[in-house]
């Protein structure tokens, strides 16, 4: 799909987001050898640093993106005391003491700044297993649920769920609904159907007592 991209449109430059279990030392080495004619950049990595704060023991993923950025999105800086930026700024240096860190409110920055990075290192092909972490379930739905006890639901879900997406249907309207390690928000969204995903560490022994307590918001 990417080569289709630069036969037909030739883009000077190619941005790709990734899901947030994206290990970037696979991505890299796979651009190297899939796209011999891009030349790679660099890599940008959001920390948020909230959820930093809130769940301060690195996950194997999150250390790696850590480690493989040239580029840190300290992200959420709005969310902490002032004080508490800067023994996150240190944490991320011990373990990346080259990348660049920047802070942001929602991901706020000057694109110029994330551009023209030049990275010119080169890596092998990873040599470690993928350790997964997380889990996840999702909901498929036609029912309608009450905004209210939705935002119940969303208030008191467990501290092993980090993340959560997707659409909920309510009678006043539906919304986009998004979850990061405890806060949560709606903005509307025009769809038919209640879809949501879950994400976490070990959450699939508590999927029936979440989905339970979300079905008591149906209407």
């Amino acid at each position: 799909a990417v080569n289709e991209i630069i036969e037909k449109i030739a883009p000077e430059r190619i941005v790709v987001e990734t899901t947030g279990l994206a290990e970037p030392e696979a991505l890299v080495f796979n651009i190297q050898e899939a796209l011999p004619q891009c030349r790679l950049d660099g890599v940008v990595s959001v920390i948020d640093a909230d959820m930093l704060i809130r769940f301060p023991e690195l996950g194997y993923t999150t250390r790696l993106q850590i480690e493989g950025a040239d580029i840190l999105l300290l992200n959420k800086v709005d969310l902490v005391n002032a004080n508490q930026i800067e023994p996150l700024e240190t944490k991320l240096r011990q373990i990346n003491p080259t990348a660049a860190i920047l802070r942001t409110e929602r991901c706020q920055v000057d694109p110029e700044l994330l551009f023209g990075i030049g990275r010119g290192k080169k890596i092998d092909r990873p040599r470690h297993q993928h350790h997964p972490e997380f889990e996840s379930f999702s909901l498929g739905s036609d029912k309608i649920f009450s905004r209210d006890c939705f935002e119940r639901f969303a208030n008191s879900l467990p501290a092993t769920v980090i993340r959560a997406k997707g659409f909920v249907r309510f009678a006043e309207g539906a919304q986009l609904f998004n979850f990061v390690a405890g806060r949560h928000e709606l903005e509307p969204f025009e769809t038919d159907r209640t879809e949501l995903v879950f994400i976490g560490k070990k959450i699939t022994a508590e999927k029936e007592t979440i989905l339970g307590a979300l079905k008591k918001c149906e209407v």
